[in-house]
């Protein structure tokens, strides 16, 4: 038995892809789609978001769990690569 609920993932997530991908854009961020990720150049270096699991990871920011913890990463001064 798969641990995901692939018909829930199947109708929520591209929901969820339009609505993050919107987003980063209206913040200014060129994001490329995939099936499954979002990815944008941050400080120079690729981030990857994954919407369905709210799973975040890249040079530049603290790799997590959460759309809103990313956009905090995003708009904050101090990031860990500046601690």
């Amino acid at each position: 038995m798969s641990r995901l609920n692939k018909p829930r993932e199947e109708e929520l997530q591209p929901k969820r892809i339009a609505e993050c991908k919107a987003k980063l854009e209206q913040m200014g961020f060129a994001v490329t789609e995939s099936r499954t990720c979002l990815t944008f150049k941050f400080r120079g270096h690729n981030v990857q978001f994954y919407p369905y699991s709210g799973w975040h990871s890249g040079r530049t920011i603290r790799d997590g769990r959460g759309f809103s913890h990313l956009l905090r990463q995003l708009t904050s001064p101090v990031t860990h690569d500046q601690e």
